[in-house]
This record gives structure tokens, sequence and C-alpha cells, in this order.
């Protein structure tokens, strides 16, 4: 199968019975991101983490969460 990342437009190409192909023909919502992408994503927002510049908001669950 061959998929395009969605950040830098590379093709790449992924078997066809993988989990991940499978995921990507059965939920169009899902997008495919390349391994270079990936690690460049995710290593600045480690980067950020590290700073303290970085806050997840999650819904609140309960009143005493906050």
């Amino acid at each position: 199968m061959r998929v395009k990342c969605v950040i830098c437009d590379k093709i790449d190409k992924i078997d066809d019975y993988s989990p991940l192909a499978k995921k990507l023909r059965n939920r169009p919502i899902h997008t495919y991101m390349c391994d270079e992408c990936n690690e460049r994503i995710s290593g600045r927002t480690e980067a950020r983490k590290a700073s303290g510049n970085f806050r997840l908001y999650r819904p609140k669950k309960t009143e005493n969460d906050w």
C-alpha cells in the first residue's frame, strides 16, 4: 500500500496486511506520518515538556481534580 506523509508529502510503501494499513483503510480520519516527521515532532514535544512551558489540558473528572 502506498501512503503519503501529511507533513512532508513523502510517499512510502507499507505492507498491505499490516495493522497500520488496515487502520488507514478502514478509518479515513487517521493519517500517516513518516518516521522522520514522527521523530522530529516527538523530540520537540519532549523538549517543550522539559522546558516547563508545556501544559496538557484534560477534561475535568471531579471537583477535586482542580
